[in-house]
């Protein structure tokens, strides 16, 4: 299948990975048809391979919720973001709505994926962030001119989610990964081993990640091996988890980070990509 130049993430999420892909292509298989993401985030693996059958799957409802809605209404997406405005007022008006389950569960899923998409643009640092009680909790950005309608990207990725078979679902990664098939290629992005007591961030879904999730992860990954899946896996170079993975191929990558608070502390880290193969 022919991919899509302009298919590309069309949120900014925590980790992303679209900086990564000239140092991950080398290390993934040189043919991937059936994939699987359960952690897929921005999707930038996803919108790079453009596989023809894919698994996205992620936790975070609303963020599956704005890709079924690129599929399947991306006209009615388009203009319904043409009404947001980036100001102040409206900005903290859209975000409360998901204060009022009420005033949540009246809108329409093409409006619930435009304020995604709307607050994404517009907020600060361009990150998604909800508190413990679930609510999207960034402050407004102030930035002067952001891309809230960015019509080509929105159609090419509705594109390619019409062109390929794509199986999206919003749950637990284990679900997921049980149900997958030898010859599926599955790429994991989970969040990451904070580095330090004060870097950890989660903020993408309530709840968070901890030390015993990321060992459920990896005896995850151990079935996959079992069953002959080949897999990818991302994190951060902690020496937790390389030592979970010790069995693994383990490479060192670098990456530019920019979510700490401390500019001075933003910058290149460390990284982990943890592969069953050659």
């Amino acid at each position: 299948m022919k991919k899509n130049q302009l298919a590309a993430p069309v949120v900014k999420w925590v980790g992303g990975k679209r900086k990564l892909i000239e140092t991950y292509t080398p290390l993934l298989p040189k043919r991937i048809t059936s994939y699987c993401e359960p952690f897929v985030g921005g999707g930038a693996v996803l919108f790079h391979l453009q596989p023809s059958i894919a698994y996205v799957n992620d936790i975070n409802s609303d963020l599956i919720g704005v890709y079924t809605v690129i599929r399947d209404n991306v006209e009615e997406l388009i203009e319904e973001l043409k009404q947001y405005k980036n100001e102040s007022e409206f900005f903290y008006s859209v975000r409360d709505w998901d204060r009022s389950q009420d005033k949540y569960d009246s809108l329409s899923e093409v409006q619930k994926a435009a304020r995604i998409l709307y607050l994404n643009k517009t907020c600060y640092n361009g990150l998604y962030r909800v508190n413990n009680a679930g609510e999207f909790n960034s402050p407004f950005g102030y930035y002067k001119n952001p891309n809230i309608v960015n019509e080509p990207v929105l159609r090419a990725v509705s594109a390619y989610f019409n062109s390929a078979t794509i199986y999206f679902s919003a749950g637990d990664y284990a679900e997921v990964l049980e149900k997958i098939t030898k010859g599926t290629f599955v790429y994991l992005d989970p969040p990451y081993d904070p580095v330090s007591a004060t870097s950890n961030f989660t903020g993408y879904s309530k709840g968070g990640f901890s030390k015993e999730d990321q060992i459920r992860l990896r005896k995850s990954c151990d079935e996959l091996d079992k069953r002959g899946i080949k897999f990818m896996l991302s994190n951060s170079a902690t020496d937790f988890i390389k030592k979970q993975y010790a069995a693994y191929n383990i490479t060192i990558v670098h990456a530019k980070r920019a979510i700490n608070s401390v500019a001075s502390k933003r910058g290149d880290v460390d990284e982990v990509v943890i592969r069953n193969y050659e």
